[in-house]
């Protein structure tokens, strides 16, 4: 079939050439040029790009005042520049910009908002643009900028002019002499309307003695205009540094100025960037050497219920396998409902450091030491237990803490505070440099900028489908920003060094004890293979396994121990009962069983008897009280592990 003339004309005009790239650096970041209909184009790419793929767009002059635009490249930004340099703005330079435009959205995905710069000349070309496609910018940036072409470069006002350029300028928008190039209705500062309704916000940086592009004529005009129409307006007058090039030319005094300008006004339309609730600190390089240099991985989830229930767990583990294709992982799931830092600080060494050396360990306990009322010190006690106990067992140990969101959570943030829980594991996170993901923040945030609810998306503490792929949206991110870049050759495992405790109590040396250990008399009985007869529910590893049991008033028992803290691990039923203890014949003191989940389920719940004594040898007595509480059916005590801080005897 023969094509047209015509046709083919305009296939050859909005089909790029994009096959001849060349791929350059620009100041350490990729650089891609290529052809577009046969003007140059410039693609710089940032490392990682932020959320949205954000876009800044300059107007000639692309080497010129490079700062702002490293910053925002350096944020995540692309860069984009397009040769129409002796097309002065012209509608036929416009109708250029807007098919690349859609090229780039297309081809990179690139947000549909675009930041706009405009140097000089370049001010025709940004605004021109912008009037005709408000709906498509988020901002724009404009230095120096000519903002009428009868001012330069006619050289009709005050300003020198530029004959040659004149004369250019003319042939290209189509005028046949100057009185139809004054008449010409729609330069930058024509026409406004439509860019102020849109409420683009604009910053012109300026010389006040630049005699090129006098303010007078150019920003002052556009500007005055812009705010009658309600259009939001920054002038700055850069007035230090030499000004030269009768005054055109001059230093940007505050170029951050410019990349925070841009990122605020930007940040509108893009959802929150996950990384700005991440802390690296010293990272998990070591658990990279392991995955992609030793091609092992054992990797472990230790927490409650969030941690247990499948989603987010999988998505990581799904992601690390496909990271690193080559490597032979092992996945140790060691979430167990209801339970926070205290419980897992005991129970680590059977649930996670039996199963070998653990290379990335990923903890989560913020909903659980809050909502089961541990204190600041047990929250700080059991988490530096957590992170002292494992780099005792492997110094390259890599840890990463989460603090997921509740309803309490939620309130702390919106009234300004910083909940007290994911304060006392950022403490120890910090000492310890540890990597920690603030979700319960994000989450947060992310609500209140209105990209989804609570009620109808995140549902609950334990999130739904949607809630659980935010979870891991957010931690693939923090992953890949752990791994981005190449591996060093040089690089080794360097073993995490272990400094002066924050608390000298804390549970660095937790383990279970089985309750064969414990001496008991009459009242006591050991039940081999427990499971409730109530019909409530049970937790994982509570049901069917031996209980140590009691509900006789009066009957005690003793457990000899060596370490610094001793408790007790029971199934709290809604037949919980009251417990009396003391420790080496001090005073006796009460406990009582029932929690305010009793009723519902024979609920895990390891309650610390004492903490913070001396390293040595100890005895516990424990008695059934007398009494109960008075919504309990019993006075039962089901004791399913003792739990000691110490070296084993």
């Amino acid at each position: 079939m023969k094509i047209p003339f015509t046709l083919l004309i305009l296939l050859l005009l909005y089909v790029p050439s994009s096959a001849q790239v060349t791929n350059t650096q620009w100041k350490g970041f990729s650089r891609q040029d290529f052809s577009f209909q046969g003007r140059a184009v410039r693609l710089i790419i940032p490392h990682r790009t932020r959320t949205g793929n954000p876009w800044l767009w300059r107007a000639r002059f692309p080497n010129w005042h490079t700062e702002a635009d490293s910053i925002l490249v350096a944020k995540g930004f692309h860069l984009v520049y397009i040769n129409t340099d002796n097309e002065y703005g012209s509608p036929g330079a416009v109708a250029v910009w807007e098919q690349l435009y859609d090229h780039l959205r297309q081809k990179y995905q690139l947000h549909e908002k675009v930041a706009l710069a405009g140097v000089s000349r370049g001010g025709l070309f940004v605004y021109n643009f912008a009037k005709k496609n408000p709906e498509k910018v988020a901002c724009i940036y404009a230095e120096a900028p000519v903002c009428d072409f009868t001012s330069w470069p006619g050289g009709f006002g005050a300003g020198v002019g530029s004959p040659n350029d004149w004369a250019k300028l003319k042939e290209v928008y189509g005028f046949s002499n100057d009185e139809a190039a004054k008449a010409y209705n729609d330069q930058p500062i024509n026409n406004l309307e439509a860019l102020a309704k849109a409420k683009v916000p604009i910053l012109h940086m300026i010389g006040l003695d630049d005699q090129i592009v006098p303010p007078n004529e150019n920003t002052y005009t556009l500007t005055d205009r812009y705010i009658q129409l309600g259009g939001p307006v920054t002038v700055v007058p850069c007035t230090e540094g030499e000004q030269s090039l009768q005054g055109h030319h001059f230093p940007i005094e505050t170029p951050r100025l410019v990349a925070d300008f841009i990122q605020y006004h930007y940040s509108r339309y893009l959802p929150l960037d996950a990384a700005a609730y991440h802390k690296h600190r010293t990272g998990l390089q070591n658990a990279r050497i392991r995955f992609e240099k030793e091609k092992q991985g054992r990797v472990a989830f230790l927490g409650g219920s969030i941690t247990y229930n499948p989603g987010w767990r999988d998505s990581i583990s799904a992601y690390l396998q496909r990271r690193f294709p080559e490597t032979e992982f092992e996945f140790v799931a060691a979430g167990i409902p209801s339970m926070g830092t205290t419980p897992a600080a005991f129970r680590l060494e059977r649930d996670v450091l039996s199963k070998g050396q653990i290379d990335l360990l990923f903890e989560e306990a913020a909903v659980n030491d809050a909502t089961n009322g541990r204190t600041a010190e047990e929250q700080i006690r059991a988490m530096e237990g957590i992170v002292r106990h494992l780099r005792l067992a492997n110094p390259l140990t890599d840890v990463v803490i989460m603090h997921f969101v509740d309803p309490d959570k939620m309130a702390d943030y919106r009234a300004g505070r910083v909940p007290e829980v994911i304060r006392n594991h950022n403490t120890v996170a910090t000492y310890y440099g540890i990597s920690t993901l603030d979700l319960a923040r994000e989450v947060t945030d992310r609500i209140d900028q209105g990209e989804f609810s609570w009620e109808a998306d995140f549902k609950d503490l334990h999130p739904s489908p949607f809630g659980q792929r935010i979870y891991a949206r957010s931690m693939i991110g923090f992953l890949e920003e752990a791994f981005a870049g190449e591996l060093a050759t040089n690089a080794a495992l360097a073993p995490h060094l272990l400094p002066t405790p924050l608390n000298a109590a804390n549970y660095d040396r937790g383990r279970l004890i089985d309750i064969s250990k414990a001496q008991f008399k009459k009242g006591w009985s050991v039940n081999p293979n427990w499971q409730p007869e109530d019909g409530t529910g049970t937790r994982p590893n509570y049901t069917k396994v031996p209980m140590l049991i009691s509900d006789t008033p009066g009957s005690s028992l003793r457990l000899d121990f060596n370490g610094n803290a001793v408790g007790i691990a029971v199934a709290a039923g809604q037949d919980a009962g009251m417990i009396e203890y003391r420790i080496d014949k001090g005073s006796w003191q009460r406990l009582n069983l029932f929690t305010k989940w009793s009723g519902m389920l024979h609920l895990p719940w390891y309650y610390t008897l004492a903490g913070g004594l001396d390293s040595r040898h100890h005895q516990l007595e424990l008695r059934i009280a007398s009494d109960k509480d008075e919504r309990s059916t019993g006075r039962v005590c089901r004791i399913r592990y003792f739990f000691v801080n110490g070296k084993m005897e």
